[in-house]
Parts: structure tokens; C-alpha cells; sequence
């Protein structure tokens, strides 16, 4: 018996397919757990017309059990599929409602789904074996009663267009297959569960789940698919050719334009349309898909299509200038990232699948997607006066004349552009309306170059190649697909190329769209910036009147900033803190968090991100977050906060693979370099650091690139090979095109500066330092006088070091950076122990090693550890004495006793009376003054206490 419930694509039972034999017998597998009473879950995806329903329908006739299908309602109110699958299972309209109330009580439909099952049981009907043409056997079994061994009967439910379930029914439903047997549940049960959906839907994680992909027809499964539609007459060989080459593969797309052919036209006796696959039939497949997007996405997609139909066309006309890579005028910690062009919708298409994204490049994993998207937003793109009417004849016309060049769609051709994903995308109402709005150019061959873009690359007139097509768009629509190419190229590809896309866009906009003329104006910076080109930069921010008035205070400061305007850029920036930091909007706070940066306040820069990201999350701005955890990430990172910017980091890295926003990934892949150069951890320096430079080196990515490459000198001054990190760190700190990225050349010079004098380049680390002085004069950068003071005690003669070495701790004090104040104790303690003053080198050593450990920097504390040991405050664990204990006060004698036997804080705790966190710290203490490094090592230097205590009572 096969229950059917709502409105399902029109399939026999049994019916033929083609091409599908791995997707039976996964079928095969899934029934036959049923029938051994394990169930399971199998999901089945698949785009418009490629025949989903009938391996559904397929399924149920040949289960041998109780098969239901199940589609979804007409409309997708709360629990409205939960009512349709109950009404599907139970006996009575009674039980159904029933088996509602207890699934919307329990929050899945496991128990309430036995139930009925249990009820259906009592009823009875006859087996049966049945055999069809593909040599399928099944046996058929009623939906009553028990199987010879006892066992329930199987059941298996298929659900189709899962898609278009209202969200209260997917979650339960997705709670019930997680208990389901074969999916980390010990619960038996007979039933099967199959379940399609639309290709873009991402099903629930279900532990066991196995997922099928439906593809295209071969050549030959195509061709018997349609003697099936064509029985009789069958169609001559050149209409068949023709069908198979236009339909390529795609069976929905086949049947539906065989279903507009007469006889006459399949027998030949009468002309076909050209093309047969035409609007009317892409309509009919993908109609249901598109007219359940949002407006701004078909828009989008429609504009994509425009791109990708167009190849390589350049879609703004000439370059509106080129700008080469500046040098160092004015090194700040970031960029601006105020772009408001909202990236949601892409993002979007790209996440559930109807776009794909290669290098910064946008198309369509389904070409007949593309151009059915470009049809149906046809008739809203603008017009223009004087035109020709559209006399192109519309496929079906039996007496249109041939078009040239009929072909079967190949692959869906690819967008060339670039953006850097460094910026944040945030909102705006820029895509949503692309090619909605009118505008107006001199050419007559509009209307039939959108005819021929909407019928496929195959299917242009002679006389229209790419080129003519996208200029006889207006100025308007070739701006917005301009602005697209831009947003699809920042998540990853080559960031000047997007910075000369998205000024074109802005030329084309300007005083058409002014708000996505100075959107497209602050992309470009971001590319520029992201890329290390400050003329670029202050290009894309010279918008003039362009810039709507909430945004010329960031625009202007970070022009002000970039020229060393730096009073004018402190009174601009801090009045954008002011304002948009105390918003509640995601764009606005990031718009202050990186104005903080550039002001140098890494606190608040810090504070205001994090705000934004919580917003981001609230809102759930999936293409908004990977970018706020970058910023996040970066802020805490320049706060000295490395723990915190590494889970950051990480959360980042995910978000931005998840979405493939790949220059996102570059960037958190550096930070995550940069933080294992702290802890020590060398093969995280390396793993990082080469994948965010194998994206770096051909994206462009000079910030990315001088993260990275930074965070591998680090790595190597912590090992000791301080020349190696001198040379690596070179490139860096010198101005000039081939150096490092001009915001961050700076914040390298103190690290160089150890590295050079080490090496014996006192010379060059002279001159990096004396630059760095003037820089930290500007008091763009908290730590940096600090880290000044640090480095001319390096490079200090006789006393010297010791005066700027109190000077630079005294300094540390009031700039909050933990971390840095840290390696200039350690840097202290080290030269106070070789100056032959072990006493006064301690206290230093162990503030710094204290320090080092709390920021779970391994390696600097290992570094720490072993200085203190020089000077003989400490000795390590496996030589500690007699004398050891006396280093300890009584408090932490008696924690360092427990915890030799085993005791955790928390008994430690309970035992003394203390809190946990006393008792951490005490025991860190402890590590410090024994020179130990984990309780491991407690056990036996308490051991050798105990030894030398009972050999002095013997004596």
C-alpha cells in the first residue's frame, strides 16, 4: 500500500529510470535495513527536473512493506508538513491528530510515528512478487500483521521536497532521524526514511546518513528516456539529435520540451522552435525554484547570468585609471572596512549551492539555471527610449525562423574579477534592486541582445558576440554586475583586479545610483588596502560628493590618517568611534572598531568588534560573520590578547571555509600563525603561515603575507636563529613597493630590532629604530614607546640599557600589553644576569616567566624558564635539592604535597579551604620557583625531599 499526501510531480509507480543504478541501490540498502528492523535514513538531492519524485515514487512501489510518500503542503505554515505526514500515516483523521499533538509535545516525530505504525499493523493484505522491465525483484508486503520471525513490518516514508517544509517540521523531523537506529541510536525500528530535496537545501547532520546526488543522463539514458516520452510516432533522428544536444542531459528539461512539440514537429514534418529548450521551457523546470527566492537573489542571479553568458567581456568599458602601489606615507594597523554593499544575498546563493565561486570568479553549477534566472528577470531590465520592438520570435513558434548556432549548454562559463574578503560587506540596498531601476543609452539592439543573453551562449544571433551584447545594457545594469564581480571576487581572488572592477562600477554609477557608487568606492579601498597600495586607497576614497554625509567622517579621516594628517584624522575618527561605536548596527560598529585601530585605542577597537560580531551572530549575517571574526580577531591580536584572538581566529577560519570567503581564511590563517609564534609551537607557525601565503602570494594579499611572514621570523628569534629572523624580516620594515604592507611595517621594527642586534646588524637595526621613534611620536600605536624604549636599550652601550630598560617597564605599566611588557622584563633579566647580577635578574625573569605562562606562550616561557635557571633562583625539576622547599612558602609547600599525590585544584581547594583560582595560583608559583614545568614533575621532587630529609635524620 503507498500513501500519498499533497500535490508531487507526476510519476508512475515503477516506473523507468535511467542512469540511476547507484542511486537504487542505495535504496536497495536503505530497505533492507528496514526490513531488518534498523532503519535508517537516506537522503536524496538533486536540481528541478532531475527526477527526484519518480526515485521516490520508484522506491515506495518497489519496498517491500508499507511504503508512504509524503510532499510537501501547498502552504508552509507551522507544523503544516508534520499535519500532512500524520495524515499520510494514521488509520483515522483521529490518530493523526493525535500523532500531531504528542510529535509537537515531544519535539520529534519517533514515538508518535511508532504509534501509527503499531495501529497500521492491524490490518492485513496479501504478499506479492513483482518483477518489471529494469529486472528488479521485490516482494511487496502488506501493512499488516508480523513477518514470519515475528518482527514488525518494514515501513518506509519517503518525504519529498523536503526544501519547502516549514522550519517547526524540519527540526522535529531532523530530531527524530538523530535517534533513529543506524544513526547513533540503540532503539530498534522497522522504519526507512528517504528524503529529497532541492540541491541548495543542506540537509541536518544525522550520524549514518548516507546523501545521494542526482546528476545528468548520459547520452544513451537520455536517448532511452526519450523513446519512453515518444512512443509512438517516435521521432525522426534529426529531432532527436536536436533534443538530446539542447536538453544536455537534463531530464526535466527533455520531457518538458518534448511536452510543447506537436506530432508533426517530432515526425520532422513540421519545423521546431529555435531553440526547443527556450524561456518557456527553463520556466517550467526552474520556475518554482526562482519564484521562492527573494527578489534581491533572482536579481542577483540574473545579474550574474548577465556576466557569465557574457564570458570575458569587460563589462564596464575601459579602465578608469590604474594606480600603483604606494609606499609607507603613514603606517597604520588597518583598514578602514566601511563599505556598506551588502554581500548577504551572494553569500547566500553561494552557500546553498546555485552559485559556485573559483578564485574570486562566480558562476553556475547549472547553466539552465543561469539562463532561466536572466529570463524571468528579462521583462524588469531597463529599457531604452527609440527602441526597436522585440520582434525575436519566442521558442515554440512553429514558424520561427532558425537562429545559427542551436547547442547544447556547455559548462557555465565564469566571471573573471577579484575583491580582497577583508572588508565586511555590510548592509545595504544596492543588489537588491539590480536591474530594476530605467536608464537610457543610444543603441537599438537592446531588446534582442537580452533575448539572445536569456536563451544561452548557443543561441546569440550571428551578429551579436559578447562584446555587443553587455554594451547594449545600460549604463546602470553594467555598473551593478560590475559591483557584483567585485563582491563575488572579495572572497578570494586578485585584489588589484577588483580594485579596478569596482572603480569602474563606481564610474558607471556615479549620479545614477550615488549610495552604490560610493559603496563600490569603499570596496575599492578595501582591495587597495588589503593589497598594501595607499594610492590606491586614497583613489577609492575620493568620491567627492559620492559619499553619502554618515559616511565622510571615515572617509576623510582615513585620508587624513593615510597622508599623516594626523590631527585632522584623530578629530574625524574619534567622532566616528563616538557615533556609530554606541550603534546597533553590525556595519557601523565595525566601521568604529576599525576607526579605534587606526586611532591606535586597540581596547576599544577590541570592545566595539566584539559587539559587532554579536550583532552579526543575532542577525544571522552569515557572509557579515567570517568578516567580523577577522576584524575580532585582528583587534585582539594588536591587544596582546593571543588566546582570545586564536579562538577567534579559529571560529573565523571555520566560518570562512564554510562560506568560501577564501582571502577571509588567508588572513585568520596568519593570525593563527602569528599566535603559534607565541606559544612556540613551530609546525603551527609553519602549517599556518604556508596556507595563508599560498593564498596570499597570487591574491595579492600583502597584509595577509607580511602576517605570516612575520609570525615565521618570530618563530625563528623564539628557536634562537636570530639571523635567519633578521633576514626574513628585512623586506618588512623597508618602505618601498616590494616591502611589507604599509600599516604593518611599523609594528614589525621591534622584533627586527632584537633580531638585528643579535645577529650583529646593529647598523640596520639603528636605522629602523631611529624611524621607529619618529613613528611612536605620532602616538598612533599604545605600546610603541615602550617598545622604543626596549629597543634603544638593545642597542645601548655600558649603563645604558639598564636606564632604558626601567624606562621602557615604567612605560609598559600604562599601555595595557601584557605580552610585550613581558619580553621587555625578559629581555632585562637576561641582561642584567650577563652583566653578572644573578640577585637583581631574578625578579625580572620570574614577572616575565608568570607572564609568559598565563598567556600560554610556550616558547618565551621556556626562554624565561631557562635564564631564571642561570642565575640560580630556580633549578630544574630533575636537579632540584634539599634546599628547594625553602623557595616555597608554607602555603605553597602544602599545595605542592597534594598535588604530588594526586589531589586536583578543586580537592586542593576543599582541603585548605581556598578557591580554585587561589590554588592555580599558587601552584604556578610553585612551577616558577621549583623551574618545573607541569604537576607531572612534582611527584619526584617532593620524592627527593622526602629522600634528603630522611638521609640528613640518619646522619
Amino acid at each position: 500500500m503507498t500513501a500519498v499526501s499533497g500535490a508531487t510531480q507526476a510519476a508512475a509507480p515503477g516506473a523507468r529510470l535511467y542512469d540511476r543504478a547507484a542511486e537504487l541501490a542505495a535504496v536497495a540498502r536503505l530497505s533492507a535495513r528496514a526490513a531488518a528492523g534498523s532503519g535508517g535514513v537516506l537522503f536524496v538531492t538533486g536540481s528541478p527536473g532531475e527526477g527526484r519524485t519518480s526515485l521516490l515514487a520508484r522506491a515506495a512501489h518497489d519496498f517491500p512493506g508499507t511504503a508512504y510518500r509524503v510532499a510537501a503542503p501547498g502552504h508552509r505554515g507551522p507544523w503544516s508538513a508534520a499535519r500532512a505526514l500524520f495524515t499520510a500515516l494514521a488509520p483515522t483523521p483521529a490518530a493523526g491528530r493525535r500523532a500531531l499533538r504528542r510529535a509537537r509535545d515531544e519535539g520529534g516525530f519517533g514515538p508518535a510515528v511508532a504509534a501509527l505504525v503499531a495501529e497500521a499493523e492491524a490490518e492485513a493484505e496479501p504478499a506479492a512478487t513483482l518483477r518489471d522491465g529494469t529486472g528488479v525483484e521485490a516482494v511487496r508486503l502488506g501493512a499488516v500483521g508480523r513477518s514470519p520471525a515475528g518482527r514488525p513490518r518494514p515501513v518506509l516514508i519517503c518525504v519529498d521536497d523536503l526544501h519547502l517544509w516549514d522550519a517547526h517540521s524540519r527540526a522535529a523531523l531532523a530530531a527524530t532521524w538523530r535517534e533513529a537506529p543506524g544513526t547513533g541510536s540503540r532503539r530498534p525500528s522497522p522504519v526507512g526514511w528517504l528524503v529529497s530535496a532541492a540541491r541548495h537545501h543542506r540537509f541536518p547532520g544525522v550520524q549514518g546518513a548516507e546523501t545521494v546526488r542526482l546528476g545528468r543522463l548520459t547520452t544513451a539514458g537520455a536517448r532511452a528516456l526519450l523513446g519512453d516520452l515518444c512512443p509512438a510516432p517516435p521521432p525522426t533522428p534529426p529531432v532527436v539529435d536536436r533534443l538530446l544536444d539542447e536538453a544536455a542531459g537534463h531530464p526535466g528539461v527533455l520531457a518538458a520540451a518534448v511536452r510543447r512539440l506537436s506530432a508533426a514537429q517530432l515526425t520532422g514534418t513540421a519545423p521546431l522552435p529555435r531553440p526547443a529548450v527556450d524561456e518557456a521551457v527553463l520556466a517550467e523546470v526552474y520556475g518554482g525554484l526562482l519564484d521562492r527566492l527573494p527578489s534581491a537573489s533572482r536579481r542577483l542571479l540574473a545579474t550574474v547570468a548577465v556576466l557569465a553568458l557574457a564570458g570575458r567581456t569587460e563589462v564596464g568599458g575601459p579602465s578608469t585609471g590604474t594606480y600603483g602601489r604606494g609606499g609607507g606615507a603613514g603606517a597604520f594597523p588597518t583598514g578602514g572596512r566601511g563599505a556598506r554593499t551588502s554581500a548577504d544575498p551572494l553569500e547566500g546563493l553561494v552557500t546553498d549551492g546555485l552559485l559556485c565561486r573559483r578564485d574570486g570568479v562566480l558562476g553556475f553549477h547549472d547553466t539552465f539555471l543561469g539562463r532561466a534566472a536572466l529570463a524571468s528577470a528579462r521583462p524588469t531590465w531597463p529599457a531604452r527610449p527609440r527602441e526597436a520592438p522585440d520582434t525575436t520570435p519566442r521558442a515554440g513558434n512553429a514558424a520561427a525562423p532558425p537562429v545559427a548556432g542551436a547547442a547544447a549548454p556547455e559548462a557555465a562559463p565564469v566571471v573573471p574579477g577579484a575583491v580582497t574578503s577583508t572588508a565586511p560587506a555590510p548592509d545595504g540596498p544596492t543588489l537588491a534592486t539590480a536591474g530594476a531601476a530605467s536608464e537610457t543609452a543610444p543603441t537599438a539592439t537592446g531588446s534582442a541582445s537580452r533575448t539572445a543573453l536569456a536563451r544561452g551562449a548557443g543561441h546569440r544571433a550571428d551578429r551579436l558576440g559578447p562584446s555587443a551584447a553587455v554594451r547594449s545594457l545600460s549604463p546602470l545594469v553594467r555598473g551593478r554586475a560590475q559591483l557584483v564581480r567585485g563582491l563575488a571576487a572579495l572572497a578570494g581572488g586578485p585584489v588589484m583586479d577588483a580594485h579596478e572592477a569596482l572603480l569602474q562600477a563606481a564610474e558607471l554609477l556615479r549620479g545614477r545610483a550615488p549610495v552604490e557608487a560610493s559603496d563600490a568606492r569603499f570596496l575599492a579601498m578595501e582591495a587597495a588596502w588589503a593589497g598594501g597600495d595607499v594610492a590606491g586607497c586614497l583613489a577609492a576614497l575620493d568620491g567627492g560628493e559620492e559619499v553619502p554625509g554618515a559616511e565622510r567622517d571615515f572617509a576623510e579621516g582615513l585620508s587624513a590618517a593615510l597622508t599623516v594628517r594626523l590631527d585632522e584624522a584623530r578629530t574625524t575618527l574619534a567622532r566616528v568611534v563616538a557615533r556609530d561605536g554606541a550603534a546597533d548596527d553590525a556595519r557601523l560598529l565595525l566601521r568604529a572598531g576599525s576607526a579605534a585601530l587606526v586611532l591606535g585605542d586597540t581596547a576599544a577597537a577590541a570592545r566595539v568588534h566584539a559587539r559587532a560580531l554579536a550583532r552579526a551572530r543575532a542577525e544571522r549575517r552569515t557572509a557579515l560573520l567570517p568578516r567580523a571574526l577577522e576584524q575580532l580577531a585582528y583587534a585582539e591580536l594588536r591587544a596582546g590578547r593571543h588566546s582570545r584572538a586564536e579562538r577567534t581566529a579559529r571560529e573565523g577560519l571555520r566560518a570562512a571555509e564554510a562560506t568560501g570567503q577564501h582571502n577571509v581564511a588567508a588572513h585568520q590563517h596568519a593570525v593563527l600563525a602569528l599566535v603559534a609564534s607565541v606559544s612556540g609551537d613551530g609546525s603551527a607557525v609553519s602549517e599556518h603561515a604556508g596556507r595563508a601565503l599560498a593564498t596570499a602570494g597570487p591574491h595579492g594579499l600583502v597584509q595577509a603575507a607580511t602576517l605570516a611572514e612575520w609570525a615565521l621570523a618570530r618563530a625563528e628569534l623564539g628557536r634562537g636563529l636570530a639571523a635567519q629572523a633578521a633576514a626574513r624580516l628585512v623586506p618588512l620594515v623597508r618602505p618601498g613597493p616590494r616591502g611589507g604592507h604599509f600599516a604593518l611595517r611599523m609594528l614589525a621594527v621591534p622584533c627586527f630590532v632584537e633580531a638585528a642586534v643579535a645577529a650583529g646588524r646593529t647598523a640596520e637595526a639603528r636605522e629602523a629604530a631611529d624611524e621607529y621613534g619618529a613613528w611612536a611620536a605620532l602616538g598612533v600605536d599604545g605600546p610603541a614607546p615602550a617598545q622604543l624604549a626596549r629597543c634603544r636599550a638593545l642597542l645601548s652601550d655600558g649603563e645604558g640599557p639598564g636606564y632604558w630598560f626601567g624606562e621602557a617597564v615604567r612605560r609598559h605599566d600604562g599601555c595595557g600589553n601584557d605580552f610585550e611588557r613581558a619580553r621587555t622584563l625578559l629581555a632585562y633579566g637576561t641582561w642584567l644576569r650577563r652583566r653578572r647580577r644573578p640577585g637583581a635578574a631574578r625578579g625580572p625573569l620570574r614577572d616575565a616567566l608568570v607572564t609568559f605562562e598565563r598567556a600560554a606562550a610556550g616558547g618565551w616561557a621556556e626562554h624565561a624558564r631557562s635564564e631564571l635557571r642561570a642565575t640560580g633562583g630556580a633549578s630544574a625539576g630533575a636537579s632540584a635539592d634539599a634546599a628547594a622547599p625553602r623557595e616555597l612558602t608554607p602555603q605553597q609547600q602544602r599545595i605542592a604535597r597534594l598535588v604530588a599525590r594526586g589531589a586536583t585544584n578543586q580537592e586542593v581547594a576543599d582541603h585548605l579551604s581556598l578557591s580554585p583560582r587561589t590554588v592555580d595560583h599558587h601552584l604556578r608559583g610553585v612551577f616558577v620557583r621549583l623551574g618545573i614545568r607541569s604537576r607531572v614533575e612534582l611527584p619526584g621532587v617532593v620524592g627527593r625531599w622526602d629522600a634528603e630529609r630522611e638521609a640528613r635524620v640518619e646522619r
